[in-house]
């Protein structure tokens, strides 16, 4: 080897070195493409399985469920879930617009969770004071975790599907720090009911 080539060598192996020990420092400032981020958002069933859904409630029986949430959003994350009552007309979230549902949430919960990491509370419902008519039903009153809420839902009957339809959904609504307020995240999950009046 002559001068030059043993240059070249020594400014390549310093080169390699200098990088090699700034790379902790660079990681802070360089901001690589990291992979999808996402979060997810569930209802499981009474024994956190997802299966055993209740479908067929009755009036003055409490009913349980689980929501959770889990964040990949390589950060952690403010969330609020919102729950929400509907019957056959009501509109749901406009998933193609990314835009919520206009109907008021009945019940909340907020919390952050950190990057990987998930979030679950129960939810318990009943419905009190439905009444029957000809071919509808009227939901008066909707507890939520032992908040009681009047909601003077009805629901016609529905021939094909043999039921008077209702849904419970919730919403999952994040931080935007870059607008410093919340925003529908555009996901929502829910779980169908057929509510009878005994």
């Amino acid at each position: 080897m002559n001068l030059d080539e043993y240059r070249t060598l020594i400014v390549v192996a310093t080169l390699v070195l200098t990088l090699a020990a700034a790379s902790p420092t660079l990681g802070l400032i360089l901001r690589l493409p990291t992979g999808e981020t996402f979060s997810e958002l569930w209802i499981l069933g009474p024994d956190r399985m997802a299966d055993d859904y209740p479908f067929n409630v009755s009036s003055g029986k409490t009913y349980l469920v689980y929501v959770g949430v889990e964040n990949h959003m390589s950060r952690s994350s403010y969330y609020t879930v919102y729950v929400k009552f509907r019957n056959e007309t009501d509109p749901l979230p406009n998933q193609t617009s990314e835009t919520p549902s206009p109907l008021e949430p009945l019940f909340e919960y907020g919390f952050v969770i950190r990057d990987g990491e998930s979030w679950e509370m129960p939810l318990n419902f009943s419905f009190s004071n439905v009444q029957s008519f000809e071919n509808a039903t009227l939901v008066k009153t909707l507890t939520l975790n032992d908040v009681s809420f009047d909601v003077e839902k009805p629901a016609s009957w529905d021939s094909s599907s043999s039921g008077y339809f209702y849904q419970i959904f919730v919403e999952l609504w994040i931080y935007n720090p870059a607008v410093q307020q919340m925003q529908y995240h555009n996901r929502f999950v829910s779980l169908w009911l057929n509510v009878t009046q005994t």
